[in-house]
């Protein structure tokens, strides 16, 4: 498999998206903007990067365990999906689950950017998916263990 090439671009004050570790899955998403969030308030913070992915790619902005561990910060539309037709900047929503107001600096790390392949479905209308039978059936939410 190859890497797929991602073109980016940094507004002002914004940081070049950077994988930690030769291993990571994510790439670090920077603040350019210093931010407070109170108790349960969420805000979108912006990264001033802007992306162009290979068509087939989307990339996925995921939360922080170290913010949340740490801090309480959390995203609201945990994983955020940015398409490869998507050109406007990259924002991150966070929400404060804390009791305390928690202060974020600019250039501090607020998310992390995965790029993953895409697949998309044939849709087939059947008029009763219950004759494809499996062991599970409408089986859900704790059925299974």
């Amino acid at each position: 498999m190859t890497n797929p090439e991602i073109l980016i671009e940094l507004g002002e004050g914004a940081s070049m998206p950077l994988y930690a570790t030769d291993e990571a899955a994510g790439m670090d998403l920077c603040s350019t903007a210093e931010v407070e969030l109170g108790p349960l308030e969420r805000k979108l913070v912006p990264t001033g990067l802007r992306i162009v992915l290979p068509t087939g790619y989307e990339a996925q902005v995921r939360p922080r365990s170290g913010l949340a561990l740490k801090k309480g910060i959390g995203m609201v539309n945990a994983p955020g999906t940015i398409d490869s037709d998507y050109r406007g900047e990259i924002g991150v929503i966070l929400i404060n689950l804390s009791d305390e107001t928690v202060k974020l600096e600019k250039g501090e790390r607020i998310a992390q950017l995965v790029v993953c392949p895409v697949v998309r479905a044939t849709l087939c209308q059947v008029p009763d998916v219950t004759a494809y039978e499996t062991a599970r059936g409408e089986g859900g939410f704790g059925s299974t263990g």
